[in-house]
């Protein structure tokens, strides 16, 4: 399984915004230097974590993003299932055995187990090293 960049980038978001102090707000442009990736990627990104509620979104000249919630509510495996389009491995739909073929059925075993890991974390547990997080994300912009 290979996760999209839409959800690399999704989890390089919720990353960031978790590692930082007192719930500081931050600016996608921020974000985009730390990880020196497109900030126009990172916007629809953002705004889509801001619909789902993950990540709130704070208007005017003092303005920014951070967390909605707080790091230990916030589910791995289901931010996944958010972001992503498909989780089809191949495409038995369209196969003429997929009626009577073994295979269907352990592909779907194998994805069930492959977000059953992503379930079992939340994103305060992928923050162990915050400080060290920082430190590497405001190298490249010093």
């Amino acid at each position: 399984m290979r996760l999209t960049r839409y959800t690399d980038y999704a989890m390089r978001v919720l990353l960031y915004l978790g590692s930082q102090p007192d719930d500081r707000l931050c600016s996608i442009g921020d974000i985009s230097r730390g990880y020196g990736i497109s900030q126009n990627h990172l916007m629809k990104v953002v705004n889509d974590l801001v619909n789902a509620g993950y990540v709130e979104s704070v208007r005017g000249r003092f303005g920014g993003i951070r967390l909605a919630r707080a790091a230990e509510t916030i589910n791995i495996g289901q931010v996944i299932r958010h972001t992503e389009d498909s989780f089809e491995l191949v495409d038995c739909g369209s196969c003429v055995i997929a009626p009577a073929c073994g295979l269907t059925g352990v592909l779907h075993e194998a994805m069930a187990a492959f977000l059953a890991v992503f379930d079992r974390y939340s994103l305060a547990d992928l923050q162990i090293n915050s400080t060290g997080l920082r430190a590497l994300l405001l190298a490249d912009t010093r």
